[in-house]
């Protein structure tokens, strides 16, 4: 492995083996994954030189995939090169390279949660098949690694496969087109992975999967504002970001940090959805709010972003996203199945806001 990265020269003359550029090698029966340190300020002019080495692991007979990611976690480049540390920046404002290009997609939509156990998983696979159902080619990206869920909501199974040796064809299910690192790895298999590895991996689901032609591509983003979610803001070309939280003041006070995370990056916040809003007790009728009620629309308000529906807390859109059949598509007429469709309307609608107002700003280029 070191042998053939030690043929891939970096600009300054050396290969990065013998510059010590190489980092967090590790080697997963025939998948490879490793990070090249670069400068702060360099990504965009090493994507290159991430492209050589990961082009020259993957010759190596018997290996089937490869990740390579740029980092500048030990700022060593700098260091070995002699020159002086560059100032430290912020991560939530860092600009490590030019968007990604995601063929055939007209659309990104990134659905998050500033903390975990709010159900944002289950919103976003019920919000892609809402999309679907509502006549978009929808497909779903699981960015979860280390907690993916989307293979047991849609019952996915097998592994997904390639007709060119590059390209990973995803597996469809109910109209959506899906992919998650759960399909890669066994449901039992821990990801013990550092942030570099998280980073590359979320990177190369993103940019080695064909999709097709696409409408909107929904992304399913890990609780919080960590690696995952700064590596999806700045690399993917995102239209803009959906936050889920429950009523209650503290699953707020998360969700308004993940709302100023996609503010700080650039990204339209296309609105707020409030889920376990309200429980109907199934025996006598009688409403409870249990975690509160209208938190997240005030919330929307005070923020200036559209309050983009409520969802209930119902054991059955637990049981059928448990099961593999989402309540959109399990119980397509029922109330809960024409929430989601109505939110994935209002999402829909937002979305070819910005990308109509995206046009108009556009630079025009006139040749004579």
């Amino acid at each position: 492995m070191r042998d053939a990265l030690s043929g891939v020269r970096h600009p300054r003359g050396a290969d990065i083996v013998s510059l010590g550029l190489l980092s967090g090698l590790s080697i997963d029966g025939d998948m490879v994954r490793f990070a090249i340190e670069v400068e702060p300020d360099s990504a965009a002019r090493m994507e290159p030189l991430r492209k050589a080495a990961e082009d020259a692991v993957r010759r190596i007979p018997g290996v089937r995939s490869v990740t390579a990611v740029l980092t500048s976690h030990r700022a060593a480049a700098r260091e070995r090169a002699g020159a002086p540390a560059a100032p430290a920046r912020p991560a939530a404002v860092q600009r490590p390279g030019a968007k990604l290009e995601i063929p055939g997609v007209r659309s990104l939509v990134a659905v998050a949660s500033g903390k975990g156990g709010v159900g944002k998983s289950t919103v976003a696979v019920n919000l892609a098949l809402g999309l679907a159902a509502n006549g978009r080619k929808t497909g779903l990206l699981d960015a979860d690694i280390y907690g993916p869920s989307v293979p047991r909501m849609l019952a996915l199974a097998g592994r997904p496969t390639t007709r060119d040796g590059k390209l990973i064809v995803p597996l469809e299910r109910h109209g959506v087109r899906a992919m998650s690192m759960g399909l890669l790895v066994p449901e039992e298999t821990p990801m013990i992975w550092r942030g570099p590895m998280v980073m590359g991996a979320i990177e190369q689901l993103l940019r080695d999967v064909a999709w097709g032609e696409l409408d909107v591509l929904v992304i399913d983003l890990p609780p919080g504002t960590g690696d995952a979610q700064l590596t999806i803001s700045q690399r993917a070309p995102l239209t803009g970001a959906v936050i889920v939280s429950t009523p209650q003041d503290i699953a707020l006070q998360d969700a308004r940090k993940g709302l100023n995370m996609f503010r700080r990056v650039d990204v339209p916040v296309i609105g707020i959805i409030e889920n376990m809003s309200y429980f109907i007790c199934p025996h006598c009728g009688e409403r409870s709010e249990i975690f509160g009620h209208g938190g997240a629309r005030r919330e929307a308000e005070r923020l200036g972003v559209e309050f983009l529906g409520e969802v209930a807390l119902d054991s059955r859109i637990r049981e059928t996203s448990d099961s593999g059949r989402p309540i959109v598509v399990s119980e397509p007429q029922g109330p809960h199945a024409a929430t989601f469709r109505d939110i994935a309307r209002r999402v829909w609608d937002k979305i070819e806001a910005v990308l109509e107002e995206r046009a108009r700003t556009a630079p025009r280029f006139v040749i004579e």
